[in-house]
């Protein structure tokens, strides 16, 4: 029986061949050796790093002679007027970032796979930025894995393939590059990378994994860089469809002051992040941005009503930003550029955009810069017989666990206790906090009767709404304080507000709980917050 290898496989992009993939500064050695095995046109690379003591060696006192050193390579073979870049070692790294196709490795994985003999998945939650991988004893479907696809990002997939490719393939896994265990010899590389090729092209994951391609992170330079001009382009021109905020969870019951630096000197302090002040800024000072890396290295910072330096961030990572490249649909989130599968976002605008309403009793339109300011508000404005609560900053924490606040505002609605939870702005990070809000709330509610206590402590003796939290009938409302426009519907929302909002959305329906979004209009103006 021929004994199994692993190898590491990268497909180069089209006019990419062993010339001009690797970057220039590499310290990779051409083979001249003749009567190799290396298939007929193929061609090697490879190096080694200079020999040198472990450290553990020193570390133990130890006086034998112990040597170490690694050695890696690259053969690169032609297969059908493409080119294939074989690595073994480290020696990838010698590779230019835009010299292969980034989704070779997992698309080829998905067209192999056999989908119920998964092994490990390592998962990026772009909402989160969180990084997961999830391996189990025995091989099975993704529905053993328990992740949701259209919140998550399949960056990389382990398993065993399908019978069709077990000549050819064993155990896969699949990234940028394809790693995989084959018998084949080293003369039948060129025909195992021709039925790669072939694998590479097809669109049989569609069918077997029909959601894993809602959300791609765009990792080829190449792309990013035309996406980076039209994100150019609409910096210059105003577009509505760029915005910046913070990258991060802010308090907006607290005071904060926002600061640009980068140009000759930091900016004035501002009340609010908002685009059209960082291009103030930039006037003030005649700096022209014609080069997007000056977002990079131009920043955004947050300080507290003292002056004191609290996070900083650059301006590219707070960024957002939606366009449309070759028919495509891209995001700009927190520094990466993802795409987005039409059909896709078109389920969510079907999904959601009935639960977005039009007017609400209570929720009037924002004249306050602070959102506790707000909620007072809207309580005060709200008509007396609909006896509403501001619960803002209130707990219904079990004791000696930490604080929940249980919603903003609170009324009945019908034969329902209306929990009104309320967010100033639109940016991702905020929005995904206050739906996660409205979920965990009622959670909490319909496990805890001390929290359900704590709930009725909270707004006396009201016994219309006293029975309707004793029985569990909620409607949860979300608003969200915008310049948008309500026609707009859930395409106010950026695309991974969208997600988490029918996460959430779903999460109650199975709770039998109603939802509704209202758009509150802000009246303040935050692009000058010393404007009367």
């Amino acid at each position: 029986m021929a004994k199994s290898r692993n190898f590491s496989v990268y497909l180069l992009k089209n006019g990419f061949n062993a010339q001009n993939s690797l970057k220039d500064e590499h310290h990779l050695i051409l083979l001249n050796e003749t009567n190799t095995s290396i298939p007929a046109d193929g061609i090697m690379y490879y190096g080694q790093n200079p020999t040198k003591s472990p450290w553990w060696k020193e570390y133990w006192g130890i006086n034998q002679d112990l040597r170490q050193t690694s050695v890696g390579a690259i053969v690169f073979l032609p297969v059908n007027n493409r080119w294939f870049a074989i690595t073994f070692g480290a020696s990838y790294h010698n590779l230019r970032e835009n010299s292969y196709e980034y989704d070779f490795g997992l698309r080829t994985t998905l067209n192999t796979l056999d989908p119920e003999k998964i092994k490990s998945t390592d998962l990026l939650m772009p909402e989160t930025a969180k990084r997961q991988r999830i391996q189990i004893p025995s091989a099975s479907s993704l529905t053993y894995f328990d992740f949701n696809t259209d919140e998550s990002i399949v960056k990389r997939l382990t398993g065993a393939v399908k019978e069709e490719f077990k000549d050819l393939l064993r155990n896969v896994t699949g990234s940028s590059s394809l790693r995989f265990t084959t018998a084949y010899e080293a003369g039948e590389l060129t025909e195992l990378c021709s039925r790669l090729l072939e694998i590479y092209t097809r669109r049989d994951y569609e069918m077997a994994f029909p959601d894993l391609h809602n959300i791609t992170p765009i990792k080829d330079p190449d792309l990013i860089s035309s996406l980076e001009e039209q994100l150019l382009s609409a910096f210059q021109e105003e577009s509505p469809d760029l915005t910046l905020g913070i990258p991060d969870i802010v308090d907006y019951s607290t005071n904060f002051k926002v600061k640009y630096h980068g140009a000759t000197k930091p900016s004035k302090e501002y009340e609010d992040v908002d685009i059209s002040n960082y291009g103030e800024y930039l006037s003030e000072w005649r700096v022209d941005i014609a080069d997007v890396s000056l977002f990079g290295k131009h920043t955004l910072c947050i300080l507290d009503e003292n002056g004191n330096l609290l996070q900083t961030f650059s301006i590219y990572k707070s960024l957002l930003f939606d366009c449309e490249h070759n028919n495509k649909t891209y995001h700009l989130c927190e520094g990466n550029w993802y795409e987005i599968d039409t059909n896709f976002i078109e389920r969510l605008k079907t999904e959601l955009d009935p639960i977005f309403v039009d007017n609400h009793d209570i929720l009037c339109e924002c004249n306050q810069k602070r959102e506790d300011e707000y909620n007072i508000e809207a309580k005060s404005l709200s008509p007396k017989e609909l006896n509403v609560y501001c619960l803002d900053k209130k707990s219904i924490g079990p004791q000696g666990q930490h604080d929940v606040e249980p919603c903003d505002l609170i009324a009945v609605k019908d034969n329902a206790t209306e929990l009104i939870h309320n967010k100033i702005s639109t940016r991702s990070a905020y929005l995904s906090h206050l739906f996660n809000q409205g979920v965990n709330s009622v959670i909490l509610l319909r496990q805890s009767t001390e929290a359900k206590n704590k709930l009725k402590e909270l707004v006396g003796h009201n016994p219309s709404l006293e029975e309707r939290i004793d029985t569990d009938q909620y409607h949860v409302t979300y608003g969200i304080i915008t310049n948008k426009a309500k026609e707009m519907k859930s395409d106010a929302l950026p695309i991974f507000s969208r997600i988490s909002l029918l996460r959430c959305v779903k999460a109650l329906k199975l709770m039998k709980i109603p939802t509704t979004v209202f758009l509150i209009t802000d009246n303040v103006d935050r692009k000058h917050p010393n404007k009367d």
